[in-house]
């Protein structure tokens, strides 16, 4: 089974979302083999480098004032914990681009794992951290914890490699009808959108594999 995971590191409910997903294919275990694949997706596309503050965009993008931003955040919180992801305190909201070519990078050149543990590190940076996922010097240090290879890194973070890539599969999945993250596709036929708990990803999984639902908890 493919799974395509279409997210953004700007998105709290990505983070949600991913941790939730993993939950699920965790209790899956060897029933249903996977193979998951990190597709990009920029929530802020326009940002400049300097990023935005948080409560002054998101009020400006949504129309909602700071103590509906204040009561969203803690929900997120909230949910978050539930699935073992600690948001803290995030001040700014960043550009995500040189992120998803460094994911990019990792998927494509990487040791096996090596995006999916960029991208856990990413969202940690951003959303438990406050840190921003642009930044070279973010993307040097987290890179080299992925197990990615330095100097390889260095060349990507610096340069425009994989812009193109990362632009193009953006196109594709914007094509297919997907405007909001995450949105999880499976077999590029079956579509869960939202930071879903582990039961829902569990039970969509399932049935589309044809396998018996899980018996309830006694």
């Amino acid at each position: 089974m493919r799974i395509d995971f279409v997210s953004d590191i700007a998105c709290p409910w990505c983070a949600i979302g991913l941790n939730s997903l993993e939950i699920a294919l965790a209790r899956l275990g060897d029933q249903v083999p996977v193979e998951l694949h990190l597709q990009p997706f920029e929530l802020n596309p326009t940002l400049p480098p300097e990023g935005d503050d948080t409560v002054a965009y998101l009020s400006r993008k949504y129309g909602i004032g700071p103590e509906q931003i204040a009561r969203n955040q803690a929900a997120i919180r909230e949910r978050g914990a539930a699935v073992g992801f600690a948001f803290g305190e995030r001040a700014r909201v960043w550009n995500t681009f040189d992120a998803h070519r460094l994911l990019a990078f990792a998927a494509a050149e990487g040791p096996p794992g090596a995006a999916r543990a960029l991208k856990h590190a990413l969202l940690r940076a951003y959303h438990g951290e406050g840190r921003n996922p642009g930044a070279q010097e973010v993307l040097r240090e987290l890179a080299v914890q992925a197990g990615l290879d330095a100097a390889r890194a260095e060349a990507v973070i610096t340069g425009d490699a994989y812009a193109d890539p990362v632009r193009e599969a953006e196109r594709r999945w914007q094509q297919l009808g997907i405007h909001s993250v995450p949105s999880v596709v499976i077999d590029g036929r079956h579509l869960i959108q939202g930071g879903q708990p582990p039961e829902v990803f569990e039970q969509a999984l399932r049935q589309i594999a044809g396998e018996p639902a899980a018996p309830a908890a006694a």
